[in-house]
């Protein structure tokens, strides 16, 4: 296997699973993170309050979501919708992610083990 550091997750509005083949130190076999859950704001007394809660969660949700991709430099990013597309936009607009090779995909419903094997299938591992 290559020395590339990759990773590839699964996301959707609730939450992303993520598959890495590295931690700070080097890269290895591919292993799953804890998931990082999407808090959804209710009931809020307005549309705007409401709207901006759901933005602020969004971004804390994306930037947990950096936290486990810091130093990779290929990433698989699958899920429903357009979500996988949100992340791709917030992860470029962060400079220390600015050069990371993103692709995307679509894909319904995945579990870790379907994870991991899709994303070794991508890598070719």
């Amino acid at each position: 296997m290559n020395n590339q550091r990759l990773a590839g997750l699964w996301i959707d509005t609730e939450k992303a699973i993520v598959a890495k083949n590295h931690d700070a130190q080097s890269a290895s076999e591919f292993f799953l993170c804890n998931p990082v859950k999407h808090e959804i704001q209710h009931g809020n007394s307005n549309e705007h309050t409401g709207n901006n809660a759901e933005q602020t969660n969004k971004r804390k949700y994306f930037k947990e979501i950096a936290e486990l991709l810091v130093n990779t430099e290929k990433v698989l990013i699958t899920g429903p919708g357009t979500i996988q597309e949100e992340l791709k936009s917030h992860l470029l607009a962060t400079p220390e992610f600015k050069d990371l090779d993103i692709t995307l995909q679509t894909s319904q419903q995945m579990g870790e083990q379907q994870l991991l094997e899709a994303v070794k299938s991508h890598y070719g591992n």
